[in-house]
């Protein structure tokens, strides 16, 4: 593989991606009641298929992207909007009541630490937090070795 056409180690960010979303997007699209959700009415059934179809979607679209040249904005633009989707997330999760009917005990309980703070400010969120952090200081700050040789493009 030429220099021209090496990907960058940060791609498997987009891999990263689609191994710690598809399991849900799967699970909502074809069982939603398995989840372990509390009071799951028929509109709540549909909002989350519908979010698993949306989740599925980003998946799809994230394998996609991991094969692009890394100049293109297109990539980049789509990392920034999945670190801003997962910020979003992370801070609903953080945020709100209980839905997940699983207690770590009565010890946990008296600190406040339920399966919804803890995935919302768990590890996962915190590595995607660490993790989109460090890929969009590294990836901006590569001094324009990767912005298409600096090109500029007049017409569309």
């Amino acid at each position: 593989m030429s220099a021209a056409n090496a990907r960058s180690p940060l791609s498997v960010v987009f891999l990263l991606h689609i191994a710690l979303e598809i399991p849900l997007a799967v699970q909502g699209v074809w069982s939603p009641t398995s989840l372990p959700f509390v009071q799951l009415n028929n509109t709540t059934l549909v909002i989350l298929k519908l979010y698993s179809a949306l989740v599925f979607a980003l998946c799809g679209v994230a394998l996609l992207c991991y094969s692009l040249p890394e100049f293109l904005p297109g990539k980049r633009a789509l990392a920034i909007g999945l670190c801003i989707y997962h910020t979003i997330c992370s801070t609903i999760l953080y945020q709100a009541p209980r839905f997940i009917p699983i207690s770590f005990g009565a010890f946990f309980e008296q600190y406040k630490v339920t399966p919804e703070s803890v995935w919302g400010n768990g590890a996962i969120c915190a590595a995607y937090a660490c993790g989109s952090t460090t890929v969009i200081s590294l990836w901006y700050s590569d001094g324009g070795q990767n912005s298409c040789k600096n090109q500029v493009y007049t017409r569309l």
